[in-house]
């Protein structure tokens, strides 16, 4: 026991002398397994422990590489700076951070106008995590409003329903089950992956709450036909008094709308668009976690949902649900507002618009493979293959071996029989990178239809001899 307690001394006496002339991979902590379910009893120099996590985050993909997710993975340099200079301020904290406060109120000002809010209303909003906790405090709000005029009426209020397509990001899923609300989930149908005004009109009755529209949607980025539903609705509403709002889930193409299609009418320029949510972190351009809801009027959120809360010195009114949020996204977002303008969002717009339709265009040249969203609405392209015996999946795991990350899944209940690939097409993904791509899965596509041949003939073979 002595010579071993001697050993150890030396080992640590070794380390401190030598501490100046090696590197973090020469010290003692690069030759025994890093922690990883107990806390351990003493710590490491910073830079061991900066190099340990540096070098096992090696093994996550390569964001650029990543098709797979809307979200952001590059900015500028300066928005870098400001992310870094506001990282340690709690978005909660008004009274310590007032300035951060009336930034967020003046993007939500930028977007509601951006999304056409009409002069007469006051629309309200605020900075979430997400999307996704922006459409439960959307839904939320639409739940206390029906259960209110319920109650005014004098009706029953303990059956709320929400209608929705299945093309919804399963955040609405959630909410039903979360809030006690009764799902009407519309299936989709092959060919066509969206709802469409008459599947609502055969959901809705005077419990629904609200009626969920995407514009761009997760699967298939395509977009409900939001117009037709809301002239349904104002219908309906004329003949059987159903006021029921519209929530837009905008999450990935409330940030190309505006600047593709301003003439389009998917937002507050319809009646019964009453609440907007929006990601900042996708195609709003800032890295994660920063999302946008946004109300028409401040009268289509109920004051019992606010808090007002005596909190560090000062009285702050609160919508959300989660408490502690921080401040470097609100900030990022603001940034790329004024640094780019209108013109600036729409010129990176228009670049990855065009880059999907060409990335869609010469697979769709090959003959090997069908494009699912013909119309090319928003910058992503889903394809299935044509006539083939290796599949999706197994093509999405072939193009992992060069780096390339991109999703292979089935769609949504009554077409799940179709399996896709799907690319998202992101603002540092220039035509240069989509024909590296497009190099790389042409490579994959043919070395697994190779196999499949080797494969065919080797099973012939065998049959051979055994007959």
């Amino acid at each position: 026991m002595l010579s071993e307690k001697i050993d150890v001394d030396k080992l640590e006496k070794s380390d401190k002398e030598h501490s100046s002339t090696t590197t973090a991979y020469g010290s003692r902590y690069f030759k025994t397994s890093i922690p990883k379910y107990e806390l351990p009893d003493d710590g490491m120099p910073a830079q061991a422990a900066y190099q340990l996590i540096h070098d096992e985050l090696n093994l996550d993909g390569n964001p650029a590489l990543n098709l797979a997710s809307f979200v952001t993975t590059w900015m500028e340099s300066e928005a870098d700076k400001l992310v870094m200079e506001s990282m340690d301020k709690n978005y909660v904290d008004n009274d310590e951070y007032p300035q951060t406060q009336v930034i967020q109120e003046r993007v939500v000002n930028m977007l509601a106008r951006l999304f056409n809010a009409p002069k007469e209303c006051q629309s309200i909003g605020t900075a979430t995590i997400g999307s996704s906790e922006a459409i439960m405090l959307g839904l939320l709000a639409h739940k206390w409003t029906w259960r209110e005029r319920r109650k005014a009426e004098g009706k029953s209020w303990d059956k709320p329903n929400i209608v929705m397509g299945a093309d919804v990001h399963t955040v609405w899923e959630k909410f039903a089950k979360y809030f006690d609300v009764e799902l009407k989930l519309i299936p989709l149908r092959e060919d066509l992956y969206t709802i469409t005004a008459e599947d609502v009109a055969l959901e809705i009755d005077e419990n629904t709450i609200a009626v969920g529209a995407v514009i761009g949607t997760t699967f298939t980025g395509q977009m409900d036909p939001i117009k037709e539903i809301n002239d349904m609705l104002m219908e309906i509403r004329e003949t059987k008094g159903w006021n029921i709002p519209i929530h837009v889930d905008g999450a990935s193409g409330g940030f190309i709308a505006p600047f593709l299609y301003p003439d389009l009418e998917w937002d507050f320029r319809l009646e019964q668009v009453r609440s907007i949510n929006v990601s900042g972190h996708k195609y709003g351009l800032v890295y994660p976690g920063v999302g946008w809801l946004i109300f028409k009027d401040k009268t289509d959120i109920p004051e019992d949902l606010v808090f007002n809360i005596n909190y560090l010195g000062g009285n702050m009114s609160n919508y959300s649900l989660n408490f502690s949020k921080g401040s470097s996204t609100i900030i990022a977002q603001y940034y790329n507002f004024i640094r780019l303008g209108f013109n600036g969002y729409k010129d990176i717009m228009n670049n990855m618009a065009e880059n999907a339709k060409y990335l869609a265009d010469k697979l769709q040249q090959t003959g090997k493979f069908e494009v699912i969203n013909k119309q090319m609405t928003f910058p992503l392209v889903t394809v299935r293959l044509k006539d083939t015996d290796f599949t999706v999946f197994q093509l999405s795991g072939k193009l992992r071996e060069k780096g390339w990350i991109v999703p292979a899944y089935t769609l949504p209940e009554n077409a799940q029989d179709i399996a896709v690939l799907r690319m998202v097409i992101k603002e540092n993904f220039g035509r240069d990178m989509i024909e590296l791509f497009l190099t790389d899965i042409m490579e994959a596509y043919h070395h697994l239809e190779k196999s499949e041949e080797k494969n065919d003939q080797k099973g012939k073979d065998n049959l051979t001899l055994l007959y």
